[in-house]
C-alpha cells in the first residue's frame, strides 16, 4: 500500500499565471492541514520546487480551490491560495484574477457545472474577498474551447477568450475605496496612494524611486536599494490600512506608473510583492486603472486619454504598459456626491488546459 495520498487535480495556464485547480471536497477542511497539503504539493522551500509541481516563480505556485456556491447568486466558489516559493508560507488574503481565468473552465472539466451552449456564462464568487465576476467562455459540444484567436501579451500564440468582468471589488480586503482616508499619503518620503480595488495596493510614481517604469523585470529585481525602499513603505502602508503586520503577507501588493511610451494610457510594473511580476495581474491591473482614471491621486498627469476617452464619458478602456506587452481594463464609473464610483471592471484573458489526474503528497488526511 502507498504511503502517499493522491488527490485528483487539473493543471491549468489561466491568464499570465499556471497553477493546480481542485475541487474542495478532496481537500482537508482543516486550515492548517490544508496549508500543509497545499505546501507539499507546490514544493514549498525550494528555488526550483523540485519536490512538487510548482514552477519556481510566484506565477506558478498558485493554487485555485472550487466548489459549487450556495450563494444565491454565484455558481462556482474559487478560493485562492498563493503558495510562497522558498519560504514555506501559503497565504489565502488575497485572489488572483490571472488564476480565475481558468476557474470557469475547470469547473466544467470537473463536472461541478453543466454548460447549455456553444458560450457559456459563469457566476463566480471569489470566496477570499467576496468580488463576483462573471466569466464568459466557449463550450463547443459542452466542452470548454481552448484554440481561438485571442491574445494576450505574456502568454505565447493565441487561444480561445476569456471574458471577464468584475463586480464588487471595492474594499476587497480593507472594505474601503481609500483605506487610509486620504487619496495621497507620505511615506519614508515617498507620495502613494493606497487604494483598494480587486487588491489592495499601495501605488507610487516610478521617478520618485529614480526609475523610469520602464524597466525590465531583471533590472527591478536586481535592485535591491528599490526593494528595500519598497518593502519598508508597503510594510508602513499595510498598517496605515488597517491590515496590520504584512511583514509575510503578500498584499498589499506594490506599484509603480510612468507615462506611456508605446501608445498605451500609461506604464506600470506590479510587485507581487518582492518580486516584479513578469506581466501583469488581473486584479492589479483594475487596481492601477482606477488609480489612473482617479482625479487627486499619485496619477494625476501620468494618464494619456485617446479621443475616444473622455473623462466624462465612461466606460474607459485603460491600456496599461507592462513589462511584456500591454493589458486593457474597460472600467465603467460615474461620479456622484460621494466621489469615484465603480460599477465593473471587464477584460479579456485566456486560458488553457495543461494536465489532469493526481498529484501525490505524503500528507494524510
Amino acid at each position: 500500500m502507498s504511503d502517499l495520498t493522491g488527490i485528483p487535480f487539473v493543471l491549468m495556464r489561466g491568464g499570465t499565471s499556471r497553477g493546480p485547480y481542485f475541487n474542495q471536497q478532496h481537500l482537508p477542511q482543516d486550515r492548517e492541514r490544508l496549508k500543509q497539503v497545499l505546501l507539499d504539493v507546490i514544493g514549498s522551500g525550494h528555488p526550483l520546487n523540485i519536490d512538487g509541481i510548482g514552477g519556481g516563480d510566484a506565477v506558478t505556485t498558485k493554487v485555485a480551490i472550487l466548489s459549487q456556491s450556495n450563494d444565491t447568486w454565484a455558481d462556482i466558489d474559487y478560493f485562492f491560495a498563493q503558495v510562497s516559493v522558498e519560504t514555506r508560507l501559503v497565504d489565502f488574503a488575497p485572489t488572483c484574477g490571472n488564476i480565475l481565468s481558468g476557474v470557469a473552465a475547470a469547473a466544467v472539466e470537473m463536472g461541478l457545472y453543466t454548460p447549455t451552449g456553444d458560450t457559456t456564462d459563469i457566476n463566480i464568487r471569489a470566496v477570499n474577498t467576496g468580488a463576483r465576476v462573471t466569466a464568459t467562455i466557449q463550450t463547443p459540444n459542452g466542452h470548454p474551447a481552448y484554440h481561438g484567436d485571442a491574445r494576450i501579451d505574456g502568454v505565447p500564440g493565441t487561444a480561445a477568450p476569456v471574458l471577464l468582468k468584475f463586480m464588487d471589488v471595492i474594499g476587497s480586503r480593507t472594505g474601503a475605496l481609500l483605506p487610509t482616508g486620504n487619496l495621497r499619503d507620505t511615506i519614508d518620503g515617498i507620495e502613494v496612494t493606497c487604494l483598494d480595488v480587486a487588491m489592495p495596493m499601495v501605488i507610487a510614481r516610478a521617478t520618485d524611486f529614480g526609475l523610469s517604469g520602464c524597466e525590465s523585470c531583471a533590472e527591478l529585481d536586481n535592485n535591491r536599494d528599490f526593494y528595500t525602499r519598497m518593502e519598508s513603505i508597503r510594510q508602513s502602508a499595510g498598517r496605515l490600512m488597517g491590515m496590520g503586520d504584512v511583514s509575510e503577507s503578500v498584499t498589499p501588493k506594490f506599484g509603480v506608473l510612468a507615462p506611456a511610451r508605446h501608445g498605451g494610457s500609461i506604464t506600470a510594473r506590479y510587485c507581487m510583492p518582492w518580486k516584479t511580476h513578469p506581466s501583469m495581474a488581473v486584479t492589479g491591473s483594475q487596481c492601477l486603472a482606477v488609480c489612473s482614471l482617479m482625479p487627486g491621486t499619485i496619477a494625476d498627469g501620468l494618464l494619456t486619454r485617446g479621443p475616444a476617452c473622455a473623462a466624462d464619458d465612461p466606460p474607459e478602456t485603460t491600456v496599461i504598459e507592462h513589462a511584456s506587452g500591454q493589458i486593457e481594463v474597460l472600467v465603467d464609473y460615474h461620479f456622484d456626491q460621494h466621489g469615484f464610483q465603480l460599477q465593473s471592471a471587464g477584460l479579456l484573458r485566456t486560458a488553457r488546459k495543461l494536465a489532469a489526474g493526481h498529484v501525490y503528497v505524503p500528507t494524510e488526511f
